[in-house]
């Protein structure tokens, strides 16, 4: 498997997962379930499952970006999928400590969101530490 490949599809998706936070259609604004969320501004469930709001968006619109970007070369690709697995594993706990899944109040990683970072975390490590590409160079 790629990293450069995976490090482009991460960021499209993370491009449109962003994106579609921001229509009503896709995001379910159910009922406020969690009452340290501060910032109501598009709260609501991604696919009725996945808690975000309007900063919580645009993360993954920033992470969509770099994404892309990092796709250009093997080492971006490397150093942002490491930056993930760090990242990740950071949200992933605080997901999982009162006080902390909310982000200060700023942005949810309550219910769902806990095993899905858990998992792009594990992508993280496995294009950032694991898997073995060989840099190409093209002679022209």
């Amino acid at each position: 498997m790629n990293t450069r490949t995976f490090a482009m599809i991460f960021g499209i998706v993370f491009l449109i997962v962003g994106c579609a936070g921001f229509l009503t259609d896709v995001t379910l604004m159910g009922p406020h379930t969690h009452p340290d969320v501060k910032i109501l501004s598009f709260f609501g469930y991604e696919l009725g499952l996945f808690p975000v709001n309007i900063l919580h968006n645009i993360v993954h619109l920033l992470f969509g970006v770099w994404g892309l970007l990092a796709s250009r070369s093997l080492g971006g690709a490397r150093l942002y999928f490491r930056s993930v697995a760090i990242i990740y594993i950071v949200l992933t706990v605080m997901g999982l400590v009162p006080g902390l899944n909310t982000t200060f109040g700023l942005i949810p990683l309550f219910g769902h969101d806990v095993w899905l970072h858990a998992v792009l975390a594990l992508g993280g490590v496995y294009f950032g530490w694991i898997n073995r590409d060989v840099a190409v160079s093209s002679h022209s």
